[in-house]
This record gives C-alpha cells, structure tokens and sequence, in this order.
C-alpha cells in the first residue's frame, strides 16, 4: 500500500464520523484511529477480508415500547454492507436485551473493503435492531436502538 493512499485514507476518517479504519492490501494492514477512545476486541483484531455471511432474521422483538423517548437509535455513518458479526461464523457483536457500554462496537459496514465499525453512543440495552446481517444500508440509516 502506498503512502499516498494512506494518507488518502487518514484524511477520509478525519472528515467522516467514523472511529476507526482497518484496510488491507496485499498483506499489509492499516488502522486508523480519529482518537476516540473505544473498546477493541481480539476478535476485531483479526478482521481482514470478509465474505457475505448468509442472511439472519431481524431481531423483530422489542424490549421498551415504540414511543419509548429514552431509545436512541445508531444511525449509519456511511453507506455499505452491514456485518453484525466481527467474522464470518462467529456471534454477532450484540443482540436484543445486551446492555452495551458508551464506545463499544455494535456492528460494521463494509464499504468497498473499507470496515466502519459503528460503536454505540451511550450505555444501555439494546432493545430493537432494525437491520439484517449482510443488509446493504445506507448513510444515515437507524441501525438499531439503545435504551
């Protein structure tokens, strides 16, 4: 990978609300980090390539009611594939009823061998998730809600 090209890349994660980017190429790996300080995982450590995992059913349930004000929703911060899952076959990041931590990672979207990891923005449970695994989702997009 050329210094051109990661500098290209340091710039995209400055302008965008992303917290971090993993791009490999040819055996070399990078990550670029805006500061925001986050859980990482060992399983995230090993995320290099990615194949689209077969399709899981929406987690339709839901802990609180639809008008509950204290929900927030994750909301996606670009376009791209959603990967609930740090791999393939491996357990998806959080489910319905897990209670998360401010920073921790939810989910990732793939766009274009790019991996966004999207962490949650407050502690608490999760109570809906409003996108299938291997959905393509758009910017902007609710991902799932936190009480």
């Amino acid at each position: 990978m050329d210094l051109q090209k990661i500098k290209t890349l340091i710039e995209f994660v400055g302008r965008s609300r992303i917290s971090e980017l993993v791009v490999s190429q040819d055996g070399t790996t990078v990550r670029i980090s805006n500061g925001i300080s986050r859980q990482v995982t060992a399983a995230e450590n090993s995320i290099v390539v990615r194949q689209q995992p077969a399709r899981s059913p929406i987690a339709k349930d839901a802990i609180a009611p639809e008008g509950d004000k204290a929900a927030q929703r994750v909301i996606a911060p670009v376009f791209g594939l959603l990967h609930r899952s740090p791999s393939p076959g491996a357990p998806p990041f959080v489910k319905v009823g897990d209670v998360v931590e401010a920073g921790q990672s939810l989910c990732i979207i793939e766009a274009m061998k790019v991996f966004n990891t999207v962490p949650a923005h407050k502690t608490g449970p999760i109570l809906r998730i409003l996108a299938d695994d291997g959905q393509e989702v758009e910017a902007g997009q609710s991902l799932m809600e936190i009480g």
